[in-house]
């Protein structure tokens, strides 16, 4: 597994967040502001451990990104997180890059987040709620986690500009695909054993455009009863 700094050698969100930008992986200062200001250590299980790049379990069988997979996500998605834009977050975890993505569209955009586990949605409520950037948009409505089964995306507030998967799908759910805008994109991990991120174009056709942009390991995109299993 790919880490960009040793474990404990960083202990604060802002080193973090420098550190990424030191390896190329954060290149855009719109990302590099979003992650200096959603605080990764209020959005983690052991905040001892909030700065590590490796993924923590967050219960459930599920885990948090690494910081730099969620940096990777958040650049490939840039030009779709503007001020007044939509996004989607599907496997919403604890929360943290439905928070930066909401930081990123603002106000006037909106942020959805979708889990299957209620608890989780439960506890990343309260993750946001900690966090000063991104509370307030909790509090207006433009950023909110619903429980739901997020392989059929969020019909309510769509098309979405960006819609980021947080779990590996055997194939690309065509309700994300059906959800997107023309113009917008989405980003999926997809495979079983063998996994891609692959990024989605919608063209303004409304045909699509699909390329793998590096192998990656990811948690299976299930439902809710699998997940609990393990499966």
């Amino acid at each position: 597994m790919k880490q960009f700094w040793s474990p404990n050698s960083i202990n604060k969100n802002k080193a973090m967040v420098e550190n990424l930008q030191s390896h190329g992986v954060i290149t855009s200062d719109d990302v590099a502001k979003a992650m200096e200001a959603v605080d990764r250590g209020l959005f983690v299980p052991d905040p001892s451990y909030a700065y590590v790049d490796s993924p923590l379990s967050i219960g459930y069988n599920v885990t948090i990104s690494a910081p730099h997979m969620h940096a990777m996500c958040l650049q490939l998605l840039d030009k779709n997180l503007k001020p007044g834009m939509r996004v989607l977050d599907v496997g919403s975890g604890t929360g943290y890059l439905t928070a930066c993505f909401a930081v990123m569209v603002g106000s006037e955009g909106r942020a959805i987040g979708v889990e299957h586990i209620p608890e989780l949605v439960a506890s990343s409520v309260k993750n946001i709620e900690a966090s000063a950037a991104a509370s307030p948009l909790l509090k207006q409505g433009s950023l909110a986690i619903h429980v739901g089964d997020g392989r059929q995306g969020w019909a309510e507030f769509a098309p979405y500009d960006a819609i980021h998967v947080g779990a590996a799908a055997p194939e690309i759910p065509e309700a994300l695909i059906d959800q997107l805008k023309p113009g917008g994109r989405l980003v999926i991990p997809v495979g079983n054993l063998f996994q891609d991120l692959q990024v989605v174009d919608k063209n303004s056709d409304g045909s699509v455009s699909i390329r793998s942009e590096t192998s990656v390991r990811y948690v299976p995109l299930t439902s809710r009863e699998a997940q609990l299993r393990g499966e």
